[in-house]
């Protein structure tokens, strides 16, 4: 089942990358870390540092999938004053001004059944969000969010892991649109290294059961690292890595400067890519 999009962004980012022989380049920040303004100015940021889909992370006090460095960025983001609303406003901001690059909301499902599932799904299609991820919401939970979001018209993006077997990965590709989020690795956010050789396989039987594109993420950290995942997925998303500079207290430009490294390497398929 696809989902009835009336502004399709993934979909036509994705046709865009296809015609020019390239992959997608996914980057992920937590909204309100580490605090609101710094967090915007981020995000408005990212399309011009060359990434050609964002992942906006809804901050939540128990993050099972997360590692320290996510963890910690809910937490700092929360310690601001950072709401599923104010997260909500920050993509109705970035809509001033750009109206192209897709935004995926990541989180889980608590903080959006607080806030009301069809206010939220009303709220995040007028803010012109493009998709969910909601890690915490099975394939047989489908009646509480993801089968609602596709009548919305918002893409419900749904997690495959080394251990989604050729018995299970039917069902989890069911209801799933806009692509398909390969965890490269067993384990939570920012763990290992993936492995192409290891992960390629995979990344292929999924692709064999599905037209969607296929993006694979958790434990890309470096340009390297990248321009490998690229040479056998759709698209490469990195979040960690991100995060960790802002943890750091790295200036703007610096973080988009290192995030413009691992785009030119994400789309630079079978090319050098730099540390």
């Amino acid at each position: 089942m696809q989902a009835a999009i009336s502004k399709d962004r993934i979909g036509a980012k994705f046709s865009q990358l296809r015609k020019a022989d390239s992959r997608a380049f996914v980057a992920y920040i937590m909204a309100g870390d580490p605090d609101l303004e710094t967090s915007q100015d981020l995000l408005r940021g990212l399309p011009a540092a060359g990434v050609d889909i964002i992942e906006l992370g809804i901050p939540f006090t128990d993050p099972m999938a997360d590692g320290p460095t996510i963890q910690l960025a809910g937490q700092r983001a929360l310690a601001a004053g950072q709401t599923v609303s104010r997260t909500l406003d920050m993509v109705r901001e970035f809509r001033q001004d750009d109206q192209d690059t897709p935004i995926i909301l990541m989180g889980y499902y608590n903080p959006i059944y607080r806030f009301g599932v069809d206010n939220f799904l009303e709220t995040a299609v007028t803010s012109g969000v493009d998709g969910l991820i909601i890690v915490d919401l099975p394939p047989e939970e489908d009646d509480e969010l993801c089968l609602p979001a596709t009548r919305a018209g918002v893409h419900f993006i749904r997690l495959a892991t080394p251990t989604t077997d050729d018995r299970r990965l039917p069902k989890v590709l069911e209801n799933t649109s806009g692509f398909v989020y390969f965890v490269s690795i067993t384990g939570i956010t920012g763990a290992a290294t993936p492995d192409g050789s290891i992960i390629a396989p995979d990344v292929a039987r999924i692709k064999a059961k599905t037209e969607l594109p296929v993006c694979v993420g958790f434990g890309i950290k470096t340009p390297v690292h990248a321009r490998a995942i690229s040479a056998i997925a759709d698209g490469v998303v990195v979040g960690s890595s991100i995060v960790s500079r802002i943890e750091a207290g790295e200036s703007i430009p610096d973080i988009l400067s290192f995030v413009r490294r691992l785009a030119d390497a994400a789309h630079s398929t079978g090319q050098e890519a730099s540390l």
